[in-house]
């Protein structure tokens, strides 16, 4: 079954038990670090997918992943300054991210996508420790808990991925830690300018990868302390450090001197990093540009270019120089660019969230404004993205009828492969295109259906290998 099936029966499945909005989110939890990151603001159902379309998405995620991480040795014989220089990095985040390089880069990603008329079309890609939503299988098991949807889920044997624990795998997997040995000791830590406000929240997330078997503390880079032979967070020695801050809080050498102590103790092994600097060059939109630039498609096998070509829009760097159509045309970028505002879109290549992206055809972008930006984005560290046309889900309202939603389908990879759904919404009454926490996005999870030959039981989530 389709998730355009199961999406139309779930819903007709509520409206004939008359259940409310209210009362489908009802079971989700209520902490303080919860509603500071996420406002309560949950999503009444889960988005759905049946089982093959769950195995091609998930498909496409990896070899996405693995065609980014080649991207150094296919385009710059290994030079991975030379890369960080080409995605846009300073000089300052080069020599970060040449210090802190793991032998190999992590598998925790979240890929940000819309789900268009002819498939899933990628919006950017996220590497990193750094991923919001790891969370989303806690969201899932809290809307099992109301007998629609647990019902539905045994008659149609759906099943969801347990993120969290998936991460939990990848930190012991990739800081080197067997599982069933020891407990390791791991802090979170986020950057100072923005702990305060994300305090709460992280003080929950310690909290739950504690009861799976991490112990974690948690706090900014500046409590942190290099001594007798380890790294500290208060009176805790810590085995892995989970960052939250990001290549972008690295602006000047200060900030890079606030890192440089646990850097160098990381270099001498005294304290794993999970998930080192180098994972966010690859989450540059300048990568994507790359793998979408038809110049470097002789990379790339045929099942790969498959795969890219399926979820991979049309991304070009600005450049005041000649580039190649979808259809083999051959134009100028800029003016291309300034007579097609209303089927482009202008994104920064570090920024994330959703900062710093002007849509072209929206109505308060005039074609002024668009000049202005492109032009002042050309040879900067700014992407053109053809624009994608979402199609809506449904899900139920207060009053108990569906409407029509806008859905970021954040989809994960972990260790061992499809690491599930992050759901991000907007109503299409809301006119906010642009879908984002900040911006008042809703949340949510994802089910699939689980493939014929499984033994999962149906409701539960997918054991973690």
């Amino acid at each position: 079954m389709s998730r355009a099936e199961l999406s139309a029966q779930y819903l007709d499945e509520v409206k004939r038990r008359g259940i409310s909005a209210g009362e489908l989110v009802s079971t989700q939890p209520e902490s303080v670090g919860l509603q500071s990151f996420y406002g309560g603001r949950y999503l009444s159902r889960p988005l759905f997918l049946g089982a093959e379309e769950t195995e091609q998405l998930g498909h496409d995620m990896v070899t996405m992943h693995a065609a980014l991480v080649s991207l150094p040795d296919k385009l710059y014989g290994g030079d991975f300054a030379a890369f960080g220089k080409a995605v846009g990095l300073s000089d300052v985040q080069v020599s970060a991210v040449l210090r802190s390089r793991g032998t190999t880069v992590t598998k925790q990603s979240r890929g940000d996508l819309y789900l268009s008329e002819t498939g899933f079309k990628l919006l950017e890609f996220n590497m990193g420790s750094a991923l919001g939503g790891i969370d989303q299988s806690d969201m899932a098991r809290a809307l099992l808990d109301q007998s629609v949807l647990a019902d539905f889920a045994k008659q149609h044997r759906l099943t969801y991925v347990d993120t969290m624990r998936e991460q939990v795998n990848d930190m012991l997997v990739e800081s080197g830690f067997e599982r069933g040995s020891r407990r390791p000791v791991m802090a979170t830590v986020d950057w100072p300018a923005s702990y305060e406000t994300l305090e709460p929240y992280m003080e929950h997330f310690s909290g739950r990868l504690t009861e799976m078997g991490i112990d974690t503390v948690y706090g900014h880079i500046g409590m942190l302390e290099v001594r007798d032979g380890g790294v500290w967070l208060g009176d805790a020695k810590l085995d892995i450090i989970q960052r939250l801050f990001m290549l972008e809080d690295l602006e000047d050498p200060d900030s890079l001197a606030l890192m440089e102590p646990v850097l160098d103790a990381a270099a001498r092994g005294e304290v794993k990093i999970f998930t080192p600097l180098d994972s966010e060059m690859f989450a540059s939109k300048s990568a994507l540009a790359m793998l979408s630039d038809e110049a470097n498609r002789k990379h790339f096998d045929e099942q790969t270019l498959v795969s890219l070509d399926r979820i991979l829009p049309w991304t070009r760097v600005v450049r005041s120089e000649p580039v190649t159509l979808e259809d083999g045309s051959q134009v100028e970028l800029i003016d291309y660019v300034l007579s097609h505002r209303d089927e482009l879109v202008l994104k920064p290549t570090q920024l994330h969230g959703g900062e710093g992206v002007l849509l072209g055809w929206r109505k308060d972008t005039s074609a002024e404004l668009w000049e202005e930006r492109v032009r002042a984005a050309v040879d900067g560290p700014w992407v053109i993205q053809r624009r994608i046309r979402p199609v809506v889900e449904y899900f139920t309202m207060p009053d108990g009828d569906p409407e029509p939603w806008l859905v970021n389908w954040g989809v994960f990879t972990v260790v061992n492969g499809y690491g599930g759904v992050f759901a991000r919404a907007n109503t299409v009454e809301s006119d906010l295109e642009v879908i984002r926490l900040k911006g008042g996005a809703y949340v949510g999870c994802a089910m699939h259906v689980l493939p014929e030959d499984s033994d999962v039981e149906p409701g539960t989530a997918l054991p973690v290998k």
